[in-house]
């Protein structure tokens, strides 16, 4: 046997549709439905955010006095998921949208509130020109220069990207690393002229170096070697030149015959009413009680004087 599912109902013949009572219910009745956010809010309350989408069992009523177009606007109600304040919303057909009416702000509106201005302003613009045919043309012209300076600046756009598109960038790179090795180039020269200019200079410090030291040679070669004379006896005892040797251990020795040079003067005076010939070492003066025999200043220059300095300041006198 075939199972069918039975769809078609009885009606007698005395059925009067008509005739079926009425439940008569309240026009503002409310009805629990299950919506989402329809855009994200923050409760005024407790200052929770409340994102688009969040589902919520809400209460819906049909707003009285209100209809757009035939359409009727309803109200829904909802709760805060964290302080449980009751949030109310209405549909907006006018916008195909939802307007926040109490317990909660909308956020991230600016776009819708711009759509808005606009449509404030056009619909102001429009009740000027109504009455008035003169602002009619000034709007017209407002618009047409409008419309002109915006095709400039399109075509300017257009301009300056056919430019850049035109541009050879191989050709800038190119141009960029000649420049980059020619300024690399330029100062590897400049480096290996002032390394040439110093190498001279030194070069130069070294033959005036040389030629000097070559006539100071020269010079001691030719200098005469000193000859024994009778006044070597004035020199001091092996005792005195061990002290002086210590003395130039912990002191030092001068340096060079040409230094100490400098410090020997031959000073002429008057001679003296008893007989003496002074002479002067810097910073010490040495007096003798008789005149010297010839020869003995240089004697006395070549040894005594340059090589054993200190013994002759330590026999040395002052002149009264």
């Amino acid at each position: 046997t075939e199972q069918r599912q039975i769809t078609a109902k009885y009606y007698p013949p005395d059925f009067d549709p008509a005739k079926i009572p009425k439940l008569k219910l309240p026009k503002d009745r409310q009805y629990v439905v299950r919506l989402m956010a329809p855009f994200n809010m923050r409760c005024k309350t407790c200052g929770e955010y409340i994102y688009k989408g969040k589902k919520f069992n809400a209460r819906k009523e049909t707003v009285q006095n209100e209809v757009y177009l035939g359409l009727p606007i309803f109200r829904f109600y909802i709760k805060c998921t964290r302080c449980l304040a009751e949030i109310t919303f209405k549909t907006d057909p006018e916008n195909t949208d939802y307007t926040m009416e109490h317990g909660a702000t909308r956020n991230f509106q600016a776009e819708k509130l711009l759509e808005e201005e606009e449509k404030r302003m056009q619909k102001e613009r429009e009740e000027e020109e109504l009455n008035n045919p003169m602002k009619v043309l000034e709007n017209r012209t407002k618009d047409s220069k409008l419309e002109m300076e915006v095709l400039e600046n399109l075509q300017e756009l257009k301009e300056l990207n056919q430019r850049q598109a035109n541009v050879d960038f191989e050709a800038m790179l190119k141009q960029y690393k000649e420049y980059e090795e020619e300024q690399k180039r330029k100062e590897q020269e400049e480096d290996e002229q002032e390394m040439k200019a110093m190498l001279e200079q030194a070069q130069n410090r070294r033959l005036l170096v040389d030629s000097d030291s070559d006539e100071e040679s020269a010079k001691s070669c030719t200098k005469p070697v000193a000859k024994i004379k009778p006044t070597d006896i004035l020199q001091e005892p092996p005792s005195k030149k061990l002290k002086t040797e210590s003395w130039e251990r912990s002191v030092g020795k001068l340096n060079t015959k040409s230094q100490l040079a400098g410090l020997v003067t031959v000073r002429k005076q008057k001679p003296d009413p008893w007989g003496r010939t002074a002479l002067v070492v810097a910073p010490f003066l040495i007096c003798f009680p008789q005149p010297p025999a010839p020869g003995y200043w240089q004697g006395l220059f070549s040894q005594t004087m340059l090589e054993e300095l200190p013994v002759i300041q330590g026999l040395g006198a002052r002149c009264p």
